[in-house]
């Protein structure tokens, strides 16, 4: 597994991960400031690559850790040399930039899967299981955090564009599964501020997500309730999860679907159809 990118999310989550294998092992990490990538490469003892053609050439899949728009043109070169790709969310800036990457998928038959970090925890996918056999009327969810306000995290693709298409597609991904398949979504706010999305589902059911990156929180909260006709709403809320348990279980399924040429549900098709979601929310 090659790393591309060498900001704080490779530094804490892609780098720790790959490396600790035993499934994977970090091949090498190329970024743009060479200094970041041997930082980012230095606990692990991996190379760095001198360039992104080097990394291709070191690496059987590669990981993106970059802005939407610089992973879409470089994942596109790393889909047409044959390369599994392990994505982050969105999948580019833009909607067409998504389709002609997805598209590339498709076409050259490689394996692909989207770091949707929650739906790799043992109790987001029990919550998904309970949801399957409840008849929803509807839903209300949440996914605040202050990580726009400052530090680290507060990019500049982040603080542009915003939490919709950053926590947006963890919501959208969570409503879309546990209550279905999302036939319309509107929005209203400021997605830099505070953005409120109405959801209409295929089955008459109708969901509401609350998202903001710019709040005061201490930490930040991710909550879904499913409503229906029993007396009682099904919540999911990942303020006592442990993160750290996502991580083996994407990593051990990532290198599985890579040896077996076989992608998981939560693959580039996957990570389109969330994205079709944002451009119509926005």
């Amino acid at each position: 597994m090659g790393l591309a990118g060498a900001g704080p999310w490779a530094r804490t989550m892609h780098a720790r991960m790959l490396a600790a294998g035993p499934e994977t092992r970090l091949s090498a990490v190329w970024a743009r400031r060479p200094e970041a990538a041997a930082e980012t490469a230095a606990p692990y003892g991996a190379p760095v690559a001198a360039s992104f053609e080097e990394l291709l050439d070191r690496s059987e899949a590669v990981a993106f850790a970059l802005p939407p728009a610089v992973q879409a043109n470089l994942a596109l070169r790393a889909v047409r040399a044959g390369k599994a790709v392990l994505l982050e969310k969105p999948l580019a800036a833009d909607l067409d930039a998504a389709i002609r990457l997805a598209d590339a998928v498709a076409e050259q038959g490689v394996v692909s899967q989207l770091v949707l970090t929650k739906r790799y925890h043992p109790a987001t996918r029990a919550f998904l299981r309970e949801a399957a056999d409840l008849e929803i009327t509807g839903a209300r969810s949440r996914y605040l955090h202050g990580a726009f306000l400052g530090g680290e995290f507060a990019t500049s693709w982040r603080l542009e564009q915003g939490a919709l298409p950053d926590l947006g597609p963890h919501l959208l991904d969570l409503l879309d599964a546990a209550v279905g398949p999302i036939a319309s979504v509107r929005s209203a706010g400021d997605p830099r501020r505070w953005i409120e999305l109405t959801c209409e589902h295929e089955n008459g059911a109708v969901s509401q997500a609350s998202l903001s990156g710019a709040v005061g929180l201490a930490r930040a909260t991710t909550r879904v309730e499913l409503y229906g006709p029993g007396s009682e709403a099904l919540v999911y809320d990942t303020a006592e999860l442990d993160h750290d348990e996502c991580w083996p279980v994407l990593r051990r399924e990532f290198a599985a679907a890579v040896r077996s040429g076989v992608p998981t549900s939560l693959d580039a098709a996957r990570g389109l159809r969330l994205q079709r979601l944002i451009a119509q929310a926005a």
